[in-house]
């Protein structure tokens, strides 16, 4: 990343956004989520944005860490979770597993985001964690 660039959380999840939408319209919801990573991760570079994939993300309880097991699919510039889904429909579960990510990370927004869903702008839900809207 250029150290001109200064990304906020919303302005990165405009970009994320646009991306996502983009790959849907010309992918579909057929494929699996495997794929559509991999689609995000190339565009969001292409944006410019420092990404990492497949993070581990430790749990903590009670002096207790959990490192295996769980891993975010993408993070963005450090500061957004996406986690990806490619499912009929977004169950509650998927929404509090990306707030227990952002609460055990200290970061402010994710977007969780179903490939699955007919139309894109129906399969993104944001999750924050504290940060103004």
């Amino acid at each position: 990343m250029d150290s001109l660039n200064h990304f906020t959380e919303n302005s990165i999840a405009k970009i994320i956004v646009d991306v996502a939408y983009q790959i849907h319209k010309s992918m579909g919801p057929c494929l699996l989520e495997s794929a559509y990573q991999s689609f995000m991760v190339n565009d969001l570079q292409k944006h410019g944005l420092k990404i990492k994939s497949e993070v581990p993300m430790p749990v903590v309880y009670d002096k207790v860490i959990l490192n295996n097991g769980y891993r975010v699919d993408i993070l963005v510039e450090d500061l957004v979770i996406v986690e990806l889904k490619a499912v009929e429909k977004i169950a509650y579960v998927h929404q509090q597993q990306l707030l227990t990510y952002l609460k055990a990370s200290n970061l402010k927004l994710g977007l969780l985001i179903n490939f699955g869903a007919p139309l894109i702008k129906y399969g993104i839900k944001r999750v924050v964690n504290g940060l103004e809207e």
